[in-house]
């Protein structure tokens, strides 16, 4: 009998089936479980968004159409960065990609080879190390810290990884399982550290809207200079409710322009016009939805913090972004047997910390997006569970 799974190039034979998925697909058909495992809300996307789309297609837009994104959506992107940074962006920095997973791939293909290496801040999300295994690199992970109820990047651990190898480091601030955000100050060791050493810098900015402390978090682009090796990953999918549109963004530099056309080309060619125009909007017309997320959000990881602590149980550090809680429970080690568990008498999903890497184990990642009504059912739930 054919062993197809030798047949393959290694690393895609060797990819490990993701932590958070297998959770999904053991619960998912529980009548009456509160899905808190993924990064969403139960919000729908807006009908004003919507409606775009819808028209859109009515008059016809069902065709291919530029592989960097439509010029009306790049416009609207550069606009929404200047309203956001206070500096003035081009439309010529900006192009659309399949998704923020495919920003992500794109990225990861541009700059990673056969033995790379890549530094990777963990805990973390695990499909950024799955990319870079993909394209043939070595993620190289460094362990956060968590302390004084916080968990924090470590700097000095990230510049003693660098070696002769390394490609890039690759970033999420805010943080996605952990919350922990890059200050300002970080940021500007981080550009130093790249140019020091002549490597690149992948930021995924997916949460910066989703920040505590601020309208929005600090971010690359407002510390990098247009000649550092900068990629700035994003995505429509966590703002507005959008994430089964899957329509992300890159920002990079105008020379690598048709660099990026290509790789959409070769990859999807090009992202549908009708979900483009409902971007648009989204971007124009979409703040007011995206304030009451934050705001919804905010009270929400207090509910969460509070509720959990409750049960004597839980290790919790406040997230200072993204809406993730992603908290320890005293005496257990074995993250996917208690998530299994909680979707089992809790019937409570929730993610297992082992899924985000290195430093992830004894962890669970609970999403806090959505209504407040979901999220006190989840506490009431939990608590006894955990106790």
């Amino acid at each position: 009998m054919t062993d197809f799974l030798q047949k393959l190039r290694a690393p895609i034979g060797h990819l490990p089936e993701s932590g958070i998925v297998e959770l999904v697909n053991y619960g998912r058909e529980r009548e009456g479980l509160i899905p808190l495992w993924a990064g969403e809300s139960d919000f729908p996307t807006p009908d004003h968004i919507m409606a775009a789309a819808i028209s859109s297609m009515k008059v016809g837009e069902t065709t291919y159409t530029y592989q960097r994104g439509i010029p009306e959506l790049r416009q609207a992107l550069a606009r929404y960065h200047t309203r956001l940074y206070g500096q003035r962006f081009e439309m010529d920095r900006f192009y659309v990609t399949g998704s923020g997973m495919q920003a992500i791939q794109i990225a990861v293909q541009c700059i990673v080879g056969e033995g790379d290496e890549v530094i990777v801040p963990s805990p973390g999300w695990p499909n950024a190390p799955a990319a870079i295994e993909i394209a043939g690199g070595r993620p190289v992970p460094v362990p956060l810290h968590f302390s004084d109820g916080r968990w924090s990047f470590d700097l000095e651990a990230i510049a003693a990884a660098i070696t002769q190898k390394t490609r890039a480091i690759f970033i999420n601030s805010p943080a996605n399982p952990t919350g922990a955000v890059l200050s300002r100050e970080e940021l500007l060791q981080l550009r130093d550290l790249s140019r020091r050493h002549e490597i690149w810098i992948c930021a995924d900015e997916v949460y910066g809207r989703f920040f505590y402390d601020g309208d929005v978090a600090p971010s690359t682009l407002e510390v990098f200079e247009p000649d550092d090796l900068l990629l700035v990953l994003n995505t429509f999918s966590k703002n507005w409710a959008m994430t089964g549109w899957r329509v992300g963004w890159i920002v990079a530099p105008p020379q690598l322009g048709q660099v990026m056309e290509n790789m959409v080309q070769f990859s999807t060619s090009g992202v549908p016009i009708f979900s483009q125009r409902a971007c648009v909007v989204a971007l124009d017309e979409g703040e007011m939805f995206l304030k009451h997320q934050i705001d919804l959000a905010t009270r929400a990881r207090d509910l969460i913090v509070e509720g959990l602590r409750q049960s004597n149980r839980a290790i919790v550090a406040r997230p200072g972004g993204a809406f993730y809680l992603f908290f320890g429970v005293d005496g257990e080690t074995d993250s996917r047997a208690l998530a299994l568990r909680l979707v089992d008498e809790a019937n409570v999903g929730l993610a297992p910390g082992s899924a985000f890497g290195p430093g992830g184990e004894g962890y669970l990642r609970l999403c806090f997006a959505g209504s407040l009504e979901r999220l006190e059912q989840a506490v009431e739930r939990l608590i006894p569970a955990l106790k």
